[in-house]
């Protein structure tokens, strides 16, 4: 199966993570890059693994960036579609390796290990993700500042995780949220509150930021995991406040 995989990643400046990301992923044949022409190391890095191509495209948005991806000359049938903070641990690459899908298997869901600083947390709001699936039968879209994959076919979950470890500075991270909660407002500004799922409907009306905290910490279990559990738990907070706000101002506009 693993000689049948091209893995896919994302880039913009992913200096603090991409070796990380490429050094679990010498199994694969070939690895693409899709690069938002970076102006620090992540060139660099990708020139030490010998497996990878990088090709460079103007950003527009997630989803036009992954349908770009699935476009280049890529020679299996299956793709691994990940972002540059995603690392394959040897228990995720066991199980994909023993993979022998039927026919009407198109895609396989993955959930995540979250990881703050490298330190794994007990659980996460991070959601599963299709990352693996047949190339002929998928096609991105975009979904508020989240891209996600169509599957023309049937999806199934895979039983190990794939680690989310971003370590990108706080400075950065800061810098998306802004982007990410104005995608995100105006998603929720042309929704009925009803076709939405519950997180969403908790946006919507305002009440994330004053729940996340003791959903993240108490529900989720994160107090048990010390400093890099409210480190994340804050993240959430910031995040879903950060959210409001941008919605608060696109309401002062209108």
């Amino acid at each position: 199966m693993l000689e049948n995989i091209t893995p896919i990643i994302l880039t913009y400046n992913e200096e603090p993570n991409l070796a990380r990301t490429l050094s679990a992923l010498t199994w694969a044949t070939q690895v693409l890059v899709v690069d938002s022409f970076s102006d620090d190391e992540t060139l660099g890095i990708c020139n030490k693994f010998s497996n990878v191509k990088v090709v460079q495209n103007k950003f527009t948005s997630f989803a036009d960036q992954c349908n770009f991806a699935l476009t280049q000359d890529i020679q299996t049938e299956w793709v691994l579609s990940m972002d540059a903070d995603y690392v394959v641990t040897p228990e995720l690459l066991d199980e994909i390796s023993k993979l022998a899908p039927s026919n009407d298997v198109q895609g396989f869901d993955i959930a995540f290990e979250y990881l703050i600083n490298g330190r794994a947390l007990k659980g996460s709001l991070y959601p599963s993700r299709t990352c693996l699936y047949r190339l002929s039968a998928a096609h991105y879209h975009q979904d508020g500042h989240a891209h996600r994959v169509a599957i023309d076919g049937y999806v199934t979950p895979l039983s190990q995780k794939m680690q989310h470890d971003d370590r990108k500075p706080y400075a950065r991270w800061f810098a998306s949220q802004k982007k990410y909660a104005r995608q995100e407002a105006a998603k929720l500004a042309r929704s009925n509150w009803r076709d939405l799922s519950w997180p969403d409907r908790c946006r919507y009306w305002g009440f994330a930021p004053v729940l996340v905290v003791p959903y993240t910490l108490f529900v989720k279990g994160l107090i048990t995991n010390g400093m890099p559990g409210f480190e994340y738990a804050w993240q959430r907070f910031v995040a879903e406040l950060v959210l409001q706000l941008a919605r608060l101002n696109k309401f002062r506009r209108a």
